[in-house]
């Protein structure tokens, strides 16, 4: 089968075309990587490829309670604790850069960090913090070009801190309603600079981001994750001009020569799925022009999987949630055996339960 088949990512070679999803667990106590961690990951490295949870380039981009960074020196150090038991169990990891920008409460930043967004629009919604339970979403700051030329130096210097820590490579999160998507948002983007207004201008923050992370570490290192049509967050979803914006996006991103493009379709968990004909455009307008792999996800089976591989709609497939209950995903796979089925009431909370409790096969 084509699922368990060798394959050139950029400059790695991942033992399957398995890939585990980045997926946040909040297990990163003081926002720093920890030997908890390196156990989760190290038991799941059978997977071609892990992608790690959300982790922030800047005290600014973290807006979950105990989610992990990769801009200090102790957070590096943690990191590649991770690294060296991924690598130990012969598995791949590229870490995922996630700035959370107004997704977030001021209570889950460290002192002298603020909430940042393209513009000054607040999330409706509430969101979790350690010390004070739920509380609603603050106002962010609209970020001036000062701002957004610091955070675009800040996923520079994180790419390289990752390398640093023994990371395969970097992905990119312009997905699911952080920063990059609020920029690629004209619900979130209510700038009329040269980072707001028209398509372009919108996508203009996540290709320089993408640009300066290469300078950092190389195309052949670099991924990054889109999901066009998603509402996660609070994002538009469907409006005018969306089929463009993205498709040309994806043709700009190809020219970088990246390493890989991580399409996100959440329909499996009641989010509007995607446009399939803007899909297919994006992918062809990747490989078209120079793009490396296309990473599908969103609810597979083995199945599913392989004939998307097959058909050549995806070179990559990447599983989450099965992963979560199930450290040996690959190996049940291979033996068609039967998946354990996670708890969510553990998806989040701190501590090894519902983390690296799940039993392998027999």
């Amino acid at each position: 089968m084509k699922l368990f088949s060798q394959y050139q990512l950029g400059a790695t070679t991942i033992a399957n075309r398995i890939v585990m999803a980045p997926m946040t667990r909040s297990r990163a106590t003081g926002n720093i990587p920890n030997r908890l961690m390196a156990e989760y990951y190290g038991q799941r490295s059978s997977a071609g490829l892990i992608i790690t949870e959300g982790t922030s380039p800047s005290p600014n981009g973290l807006g979950y309670a105990r989610i992990p960074g990769v801009f200090s020196p102790e957070q590096r150090d943690g990191w590649r604790l991770v690294t060296d038991a991924v690598h130990g169990g012969g598995g791949r990891i590229y870490i995922q850069l996630m700035h959370a920008g107004r997704v977030g409460s001021r209570l889950n930043l460290p002192p002298g960090a603020e909430l940042l967004a393209p513009s000054a629009v607040a999330m409706s919604g509430k969101i979790w913090t350690d010390g004070q339970g739920e509380q609603p979403c603050n106002l962010p700051r609209e970020m001036t070009n000062a701002d957004i030329t610091t955070a675009i130096d800040e996923y520079a210097s994180a790419a390289a801190n990752a390398i640093d820590a023994g990371f395969d490579g970097v992905e990119i999160h312009a997905a699911n309603g952080y920063l990059i998507t609020q920029f690629l948002d004209p619900g979130s983007n209510q700038r009329v600079d040269d980072f707001g207004g028209d398509a372009s201008r919108r996508n203009r923050f996540a290709l320089d981001v993408t640009k300066a992370v290469i300078s950092a570490i190389g195309a052949s290192r670099t991924g990054i994750r889109l999901s066009p049509y998603g509402v996660f967050n609070e994002m538009s979803g469907t409006y005018e001009g969306i089929a463009g914006q993205y498709t040309q996006l994806a043709a700009d991103l190809g020219r970088l020569g990246l390493a890989y493009m991580h399409m996100v379709d959440h329909s499996a968990m009641g989010a509007p799925k995607p446009e399939p004909a803007t899909v297919s455009a994006m992918v062809k307008a990747f490989r078209d022009n120079g793009g490396g792999a296309v990473i599908l996800s969103g609810g597979y089976d083995q199945e599913r999987a392989e004939a998307d591989l097959q058909s050549g709609a995806a070179d990559l497939v990447a599983f989450g949630r099965p992963f979560i209950a199930n450290p040996d995903l690959v190996e049940r796979l291979k033996a068609r055996a039967p998946l354990a089925v996670p708890d969510q009431a553990t998806f989040y909370t701190p501590g090894k339960e519902g983390y690296t409790d799940y039993p392998g096969l027999p």
